[in-house]
């Protein structure tokens, strides 16, 4: 296991303030949706649970009739569609939360709005490593103010019988991989499907992985957010300088890719791949029920892009997919304990991994359940992982832009003093 020491976090601008965009986080929102009236008669106590995400809204609702079947006490509705923002202006929240841990949640954390569950044995129970990702999205000082209940990892996924059939290994090196797509371009096959239409699938895969394999992407932010406004492509840390050499990485990826990849989206690239028009595909586990559509039961693999000569390192894309947090001013904080508890049961959030490509949070949680998604285990175990570098650049910044563009064989350079620029511009609007 890594152990990461805790730096105190620099007075003045962070990421954090620089996230909020202009006019509070509650701008790009719609100020509509009520929060269900509870009631606590007859000793019941009624809360309200805001789970998002749309393809686990099902998996939830029969959570929530287990719960009601296992006690009498407390009374779950569920709500996905209040506007978080307005209800948290309203001192009306949800009791409970179940969603991504972005960007969105930065304001409500940082302004100290949700309540600390560190005393909690499930926030014990956490795995020590997933501290660090929680914290780099967004923290309070000296609390636990949402607990991780599920991290996505993604990597390369891969054709297994194209690696059989042309006698090929998995790479652990930038030489190796180099290696196996020249091989693979001279057996007439493409080695990586792109899809540069959807301009998200270059920024979660080739930009991402080629930047989170080669940098500290913990380190790098850090410097980056000291240097905040006064941020040029000659201080101490820049894009300019830092992402050249993964930007040389990325360049060289678009050398492998299918020849159409910049009229070709993410639906294509699912198809295409399904159907072995390529060896590998820089994509998240959500693409597997994708392809899964076109060809059931594919021979498929994952491992970590090399992109450096040293296989230590290795690591994978991670994003906490879902986090449980409680806000202050739930009036039944007891209540969204019990549920909270129930929620984060072995039993029940184990079965919700399982079934939804999710690695587990808690320090005994099982291996992932997905075959295909085995290969990165042994890097989720030893904490061989990063946040996206995507995720961390403030949303108003195009960055998926100008990883098209290089993409596409637009010099980096350019592109790497915008991404400067930007930051440096964002940070005065926020300061």
């Amino acid at each position: 296991m890594h152990h990461h020491a805790t730096t105190p976090k620099p007075s003045g601008f962070s990421r954090r303030s620089f996230l909020l965009g202009a006019g509070g986080i509650a701008s790009g929102f719609a100020l509509a949706g009520c929060a269900p009236m509870s009631s606590s008669s007859g000793g019941t106590e009624t809360i309200t649970f805001y789970v998002s995400k749309p393809e686990v809204i099902g998996y939830f609702d029969d959570v929530i009739a287990k719960f009601h079947a296992s006690q009498s006490k407390v009374r779950v509705i569920r709500d996905s569609t209040s506007s978080l923002p307005a209800d948290f202006v309203r001192s009306a929240p949800p009791d409970l939360g179940c969603l991504n841990y972005n960007y969105a949640m930065v304001s409500f954390v940082e302004h100290g709005a949700l309540t600390d569950l560190s005393d909690m044995d499930e926030a014990k129970a956490i795995n020590p490593d997933l501290w660090p990702l929680m914290e780099q999205t967004a923290s309070y000082p000296g609390e636990r103010n949402a607990l991780p209940y599920s991290v996505t990892a993604a990597s390369v996924i891969y054709n297994k019988q194209i690696f059989a059939d042309q006698g090929i290994e998995v790479p652990t090196t930038w030489t190796e991989l180099t290696a196996v797509c020249e091989k693979l371009q001279a057996a007439d096959i493409t080695p990586f499907y792109g899809t540069y239409k959807d301009t998200w699938t270059i920024a979660q895969g080739m930009f991402d992985y080629s930047i989170g394999g080669m940098l500290d992407v913990e380190k790098t932010f850090s410097a980056l957010e000291k240097e905040g406004t006064s941020l040029t492509p000659s201080s101490p840390v820049s894009f300019s300088k830092d992402f050249e050499p993964p930007m040389g990485r990325m360049e060289q990826l678009a050398k492998w890719m299918n020849p159409n990849a910049a009229s070709r989206a993410y639906g294509d690239g699912n198809l295409a791949f399904a159907k072995g028009e390529s060896a590998m595909y820089l994509q998240g586990p959500w693409a597997l029920i994708e392809i899964a559509k076109t060809t059931k039961d594919m021979d498929l693999g994952t491992f970590p892009l090399p992109v450096t000569d040293d296989p230590d390192d290795l690591k994978v894309r991670v994003n906490v997919d879902l986090a449980l947090w409680i806000p202050k001013a739930s009036k039944k904080q007891d209540a969204a304990r019990e549920f909270l508890r129930f929620l984060m049961s072995p039993e029940i959030s184990d079965r919700y991994n399982a079934d939804n490509n999710g690695f587990g949070t808690r320090k005994d949680s099982p291996p992932v359940a997905n075959p295909t998604l085995k290969g990165m285990q042994q890097y989720y175990d030893d904490a061989a992982f990063y946040l996206g570098v995507s995720q961390l650049v403030p949303a108003e910044i195009p960055v998926a832009n100008y990883a098209q563009t290089i993409a596409l064989g637009g010099a980096p350079a350019p592109q790497l003093r915008t991404l400067d620029a930007d930051w440096a511009r964002v940070a005065r609007r926020k300061a």
